[in-house]
């Protein structure tokens, strides 16, 4: 091992005792790319195991969880038996309780165009599941379908699903999990379902905040921004307030850091902004936007020492800004996006453009690649 592996082992380390040692239970992570987020997971792991005299006492879902998860072809049969395969694990014994009709519960904010069933090992279902068929939703009833197979997209939301469904399995949340490190649940996803990941983590951690702790890391700016945001001013703010952390993980100087998130905060913004402005862009403008677009005017007012956005939006011009501030309120609720259409109508398009312009024009800030 290298002198600088050594040096990054030992960082870890301290990192993740930094967060055992956190009275709060509830710590968002933002982990700019490749600073090491899933190795920050198993660091924490470690660590928690050796306070534990090594026995392993959390639950975790990361790389290492979606690894378990393999296709099976069948490309000598023409893919008429295809698959996706899992690996024995730990987790067999949990399958058994894992509820199919939870599970499509689960998936329903995702809004699935497939339909799945098990298959166990050895047809005992206290082995475990041996695999997962899907089909295309059939059209009218008792028609047959065949069986296909899912977009890596799609894979990664059934595979988080299919952890959220375990997380409702009583033994698998025991005595023994004192902890969720959750790494980074929405790579590979597009930007809505990213959102409704978002909206399932605030039920998990509302289930479970209150006798454990629940670590998430992100690479992702918005999902950062949208969950920090329902914690901080959702309708259960006042709920989590004493037990949330938020972190930027960070290198500098060579030396990895978990940097309290306040302390950027104005730094912060920039990196929403140009979220912003590559949606316009690509004209690609979604109802959670405004949930972005209310985290920048908070952090504006934050800096600029007012306590509303409102004002922020009288400072760039807009006469109406309470009328308009309950429109964005209202946008920045996460119902509206899990349940409604993707697309903006053009009166709030037109607002969302407006607003960004006229904060544009007013601060001129300079977006450049890598502002975090």
């Amino acid at each position: 091992m290298s002198v600088q592996q050594q040096e990054e082992n030992i960082d870890m380390e301290n990192l993740a005792n930094q967060l055992v040692q956190l009275k709060e239970n509830i710590i968002l992570i933002f982990a700019f790319n490749s600073t090491g987020k899933t190795r920050l997971s198993m660091a924490f792991k470690d660590v928690t195991k050796e306070n534990n005299g090594g026995s392993h006492v959390g639950v975790y879902y990361n790389a290492y969880s979606e690894d378990l998860f393999y296709w099976d072809n069948d490309i000598e049969n023409n893919e008429a038996d295809m698959r996706l395969r899992i690996q024995e694990s730990s987790l067999n014994q949990y399958h058994a309780s894992l509820d199919e009709k939870n599970l499509r519960e689960k998936l329903s904010p995702y809004k699935p165009k497939y339909e799945f069933k098990f298959k166990f090992l050895d047809d005992d279902t206290a082995k475990g599941i041996e695999s997962v068929q899907f089909f295309m939703k059939p059209e009218k009833p008792d028609e047959v379908t065949p069986n296909i197979k899912i977009s890596r997209g799609e894979e990664n939301i059934f595979i988080w699903c299919f952890f959220l469904g375990l997380f409702d399995v009583p033994g698998f949340t025991g005595k023994y999990a004192s902890h969720f490190f959750i790494d980074d649940p929405v790579s590979s996803l597009d930007d809505q379902n990213i959102f409704v990941t978002a909206s399932s983590l605030l039920n998990l951690i509302d289930t479970y905040f209150a006798d454990r702790k629940i670590i998430i890391t992100t690479h992702h700016v918005g999902f950062f921004s949208i969950l920090s945001d329902w914690l901080k001013k959702g309708e259960k703010a006042s709920s989590y307030k004493k037990q949330l952390k938020f972190f930027i993980l960070k290198q500098n100087d060579k030396e990895l850091q978990l940097l309290n998130h306040d302390d950027d905060v104005f730094l912060y913004h920039l990196e929403l902004m140009k979220t912003l402005n590559e949606a316009i862009r690509r004209d690609e403008l979604y109802a959670y936007h405004f949930a972005i677009l209310r985290q920048i005017l908070e952090n504006i007012g934050s800096f600029l020492g007012v306590g509303r956005f409102s004002y922020v939006l009288e400072q760039i011009g807009l006469t109406d800004s309470d009328e308009i501030a309950r429109i964005i309120n209202t946008l920045s609720h996460k119902n509206v996006f899990r349940y409604e259409a993707k697309a903006l109508v053009p009166d709030n398009e037109k607002l969302l453009k407006d607003i960004y312009e006229r904060l544009q024009r007013k601060y001129n800030f300079e977006l450049h690649e890598g502002e975090l």
